[in-house]
C-alpha cells in the first residue's frame, strides 16, 4: 500500500523519526535541567540563570523539532491514508468497468459495492498509525541504548519490558486476523443482501413480506455480529494487558530507580529523565499494539480487494461481434446460446437478417429467447456457436425497465457525454417526450432516485432519448414502449423512422399494436426464428404466431 504513494510515505516516516529522536532527546533535557538548575537551586539556595536559559532553551528547542515533526507525520500520513484509499476505489472502479456483462452476473452487486467503499477505508485504516508505530520503535531502540548508557540494570529493565509488549502483540493478531477475515466477508455478503433488499422494495411490499425480509436481514447482521463480537472481545483483554504491563513495569522502574540514586548509581536528573522517558513511550507503545490490532482487519479487507483488482479480466463477447455484409444492419448465423447450468440451450440454430435502416419486431412466447437475443446484438452476450454480425457505427439498447439517475432530465439524457442543450432537446423530440417542456424546469428537473418523480413511460421516453443522442446505427427496443399507449407508441415509432432513416432498429414486441408498426417481423419459437414477414402474412402462414396475437388481443380486451 505505501508503494502506491512513497513520496507522502516518505515524509511521514521522516516526520516520525524527527519526532521519535526528539522524544529520546527531551529526556536529556529534562535530566540536564534537574541536574544543573534545580538540585543546584535547592543545594545553594540560589538560581543560575544562564544554566537555566540554556535548559530551557534546550527543552524548547527539543519540542520545536518535535512539533515540526508531528506536523509531517501527521499531514503526510493522512494524505497518503486518502489517496492510498481513492487508488483502490479507482482500482475497483476500473475493474469492475472492464469486467463484461457475464461476469458481473455472477456476483452480487452489493458485495462487489462493498469491496469499493467498506473494504478500502477498512484496508486503509491501518496506514495512519504505521508511521508513530514505526517512530515508537526507534524509540524503544534508542530508549534502550539511552538507558544502558544512564545505568545497566535500567536497561536490562527495559530490553526484558519492551520484547514482551511486542510479543504479546505478536500472539494478539495471529488469533484474531481470522475472525476479523470471516467478519468482513459477512459484512461483504450483508450489503449484497441490503443492497438487493433495496432494490426489490417495492416487491417486497407489494407481497407484505416486510417481516420475512427483516428475518432474513438480520440473520445475515447477526453473523456479522458475532464475528465481531468474537473479535472485539480478543481485543478487549489485548488491550487490558496493554494499559496494565507498561503501568506495573513504571512502578518497578520507580523502585529500582530509587534504589540507583540512593546508592549514588544515577543522579536524580538521570533517574527523572529514565521516568520522564519511559512514561512517554508507555503510549506509543499501545499505539504500536493498535496498528497490529488494526492489521488482521485491515488485511482481511486488502485481500478482499486483491480478489477483484487481480482476476483476470475475462473475455468480452462484443469482441467476437463481426461487421455485417453490406445492406445487413444486423444478422445472426447458425447462433446457439445456453444460460450456465441451464438443461437445454436458449437459442438453437438461430439464423436471421435485419436490413439496415428497417424495424423489426421480434415477437414470441414468453422463454424464447428474445431477450436472450437482444443481448447477442448488442454483444452482451457472446453465443456459444454460430456469428453475431452488425453493421460498423454505435449500438445503444434500451431496456424495458427503464434505469435513470437521481440527478436532472439533462444527466440522464447526456450521460456523461458533453453534449449542449439543444441535442438533447433534440433527443427528447425523437423519443415523443414531450411532457420534459411542461416540467417546472425542463431539463434542468431533477427526477429524483431512480426517476421516482415520473411515470413508467416518461421514464422509457428519457432513456430513449438517451439512447438516440448519438444517432446509433443500430437500436435495440426491449420492450421499450410497453408503459406508453398505443397512439404515443404510434408516434415514438414514427419519430424514430423519420429522424434515424439510417438506424437499424430491433424491437422486442409483445402488444399488436406494436408489431404492427414494424417492416418485418420475426416470430420465435423454442429458440428458432420460425417465421418472419409482414403481420398479415405471419397471421395466414404461422399458426403459433397467430395464436399469440389473439391471446395479446384477448387479454388486453380483458383488461
Amino acid at each position: 500500500m505505501l508503494a502506491l504513494h512513497p513520496r507522502l510515505f516518505v515524509l511521514a516516516f521522516g516526520g516520525a523519526a524527527v519526532f521519535g529522536l526528539a522524544t529520546v532527546a527531551s529526556s536529556f533535557g529534562i535530566e540536564w535541567m534537574i541536574d544543573n538548575v534545580i538540585v543546584d537551586r535547592f543545594e545553594n539556595d540560589q538560581l543560575d540563570w544562564a544554566a537555566f536559559l540554556t535548559g530551557s532553551a534546550i527543552i524548547v528547542g527539543i519540542g520545536f523539532i518535535r512539533a515540526v515533526g508531528v506536523v509531517f507525520r501527521r499531514a503526510a500520513a493522512s494524505a497518503g491514508m486518502w489517496r492510498v484509499a481513492q487508488t483502490y476505489t479507482n482500482q475497483v472502479a476500473n475493474r469492475l468497468i472492464r469486467q463484461p456483462l457475464v461476469w458481473h452476473r455472477r456476483r452480487p452487486d452489493g458485495d462487489l459495492i462493498a469491496r469499493g467503499g467498506v473494504d478500502t477505508e477498512t484496508a486503509v485504516s491501518v496506514i495512519a498509525p504505521m508511521p508513530f508505530a514505526s517512530s515508537t520503535v526507534l524509540m524503544v531502540i534508542v530508549a534502550t541504548i539511552w538507558l544502558f548508557i544512564i545505568d545497566v540494570p535500567l536497561g536490562i529493565v527495559a530490553t526484558v519490558l519492551f520484547p514482551m509488549i511486542i510479543a504479546m502483540n505478536v500472539v494478539y493478531e495471529r488469533s484474531v486476523s481470522h475472525h476479523f477475515t470471516s467478519a468482513q466477508h459477512a459484512l461483504g455478503r450483508f450489503s449484497a443482501a441490503v443492497h438487493e433488499s433495496f432494490e426489490g422494495v417495492q416487491l417486497v411490499k407489494s407481497y407484505g413480506a416486510e417481516g420475512r425480509e427483516t428475518t432474513r436481514l438480520a440473520a445475515v447482521a447477526d453473523e456479522v455480529r458475532g464475528h465481531r463480537v468474537r473479535a472485539l472481545t480478543l481485543r478487549t483483554w489485548f488491550e487490558s494487558a496493554q494499559e496494565t504491563l507498561p503501568a506495573l513495569a513504571n512502578i518497578g522502574m520507580v523502585v529500582l530507580g530509587a534504589t540507583r540514586v540512593d546508592s549514588g548509581d544515577v543522579t536524580i536528573g538521570e533517574f527523572s529523565s529514565v521516568i520522564f522517558l519511559f512514561g512517554l513511550i508507555a503510549l506509543p507503545l499501545r499505539l504500536i499494539g493498535y496498528a497490529l490490532s488494526e492489521l488482521p482487519r485491515s488485511m482481511a479487507a486488502w485481500l478482499r480487494i486483491q480478489e477483484v483488482t487481480e482476476e483476470p479480466i475475462e473475455h468480452d463477447p462484443n469482441d467476437d461481434v463481426v461487421e455485417a455484409a453490406d445492406g445487413v444492419g444486423l444478422g445472426f448465423d447458425d447462433v446457439t446460446f445456453s444460460y450456465v447450468g441451464a438443461p437445454e440451450p436458449t437459442l438453437h440454430d438461430l439464423a436471421m437478417r435485419v436490413p439496415v435502416g428497417t424495424i423489426t419486431a421480434v415477437v414470441g412466447p414468453t422463454a424464447s429467447g428474445k431477450t436472450t437475443l437482444a443481448q447477442l446484438a448488442m454483444g452482451l452476450s457472446g453465443p456459444d456457436d454460430g456469428t453475431v454480425s452488425v453493421a460498423p457505427g454505435e449500438r445503444a439498447i434500451v431496456f424495458q425497465e427503464a434505469f435513470l439517475l437521481g440527478g436532472t432530465i439533462r444527466d440522464n439524457v447526456a450521460f456523461g457525454r458533453r453534449v449542449t442543450d439543444e441535442r438533447v432537446w433534440e433527443s427528447l423530440g425523437v423519443a415523443a417526450a414531450d411532457f420534459v417542456r411542461e416540467l417546472p424546469n425542463g431539463i434542468d428537473t431533477v427526477v429524483g432516485e431512480r426517476g421516482i418523480s415520473l411515470s413508467g413511460g416518461e421514464r422509457q421516453r428519457v432513456a430513449l432519448a438517451r439512447a438516440v443522442l448519438d444517432r446509433p446505427e443500430l437500436l435495440v427496443l426491449d420492450d421499450t414502449t410497453s408503459a406508453l399507449d398505443p397512439a404515443t407508441e404510434a408516434i415514438v415509432l414514427e419519430r424514430l423512422r423519420a429522424e434515424l432513416a439510417s438506424t437499424t432498429v430491433l424491437l422486442i414486441a409483445s402488444r399488436p399494436s406494436t408489431i404492427a408498426l414494424a417492416d418485418d417481423i420475426a416470430y420465435l419459437e423454442a429458440g428458432r426464428v420460425v417465421a418472419h414477414g409482414s403481420h398479415e402474412h405471419l397471421m395466414e402462414t404461422a399458426p403459433g404466431y397467430r395464436a399469440l396475437v389473439e391471446a395479446f388481443e384477448a387479454d388486453r380486451s380483458a383488461a
